[in-house]
């Protein structure tokens, strides 16, 4: 049994959708951002950084933070979505610490500016509307060579996709990214995406690409 903490975000989806892919029993405990409840010193003493999500394994006991770290743990258990081979299976690590270090922390600066302070830092929209052009540019790039990341469907692709689901939200069409289009529309009508997505509740249609 997994005890997953989350919101309604792109870092909480990546991990619910591993949990629905995996097919594993797991409790969620809503912590809603909004109300600054990932502050709260019951939620602190499981991840001290206050940010979702985070697990709790308890076959073992472990606590762990950081929805990159929690895809790689979960993935490496249970032996799914991470190749065993060694060259492939380090390619998926590059491309989930891509989206850890540049994807989702530059399309998360520009939510801010773009859809929620529009008007408010000109430099800031034109700084980080061009960077979000040019990853698209990088992820198009490489779905060009292959319907996934790398190879199969992978933690990778997971990481990626909640983000890409909130395209709107960073001024994106994905009309203009072709293999981006067709990889998150392919992604979009998995089962256990679809419910993932509504973890931990439901947040109405999935966008469409």
């Amino acid at each position: 049994m997994i005890d997953l903490y989350t919101w309604s975000t792109p870092n909480g989806r990546k991990v619910s959708i591993l949990l629905e892919e995996l097919g594993l029993d797991y409790r969620v405990h809503a912590i809603d951002i909004g109300s600054g409840a990932q502050k709260a010193p019951e939620f602190l003493r499981i991840n001290p950084n206050g940010r979702i999500p985070a697990i709790v394994d308890q076959d073992n006991g472990l606590a762990l933070m950081e929805s990159g770290a929690i895809l790689w743990y979960l993935a490496e258990k249970h032996g799914a979505f991470l190749p065993a081979q060694p060259e492939d299976r380090m390619r998926v690590m590059g491309w989930l610490m891509w989206q850890m270090g540049g994807f989702g922390p530059m399309l998360g600066q520009a939510h801010h500016f773009l859809h929620f302070n529009p008007g408010k830092s000109a430099y800031a929209e034109e700084r980080f509307g061009a960077e979000v052009q040019r990853l698209y540019g990088v992820l198009d790039a490489q779905l060009a060579q292959g319907p996934y990341l790398v190879g199969d469907y992978s933690i990778a692709d997971m990481a990626c996709w909640p983000w890409v689901a909130r395209h709107a939200w960073h001024g994106v069409d994905l009309a203009q990214y072709p293999h981006v289009r067709a990889w998150y529309q392919r992604l979009r009508e998995r089962d256990a995406v679809q419910r993932g997505y509504h973890v931990p509740s439901n947040a109405g249609e999935i966008p469409q690409g």
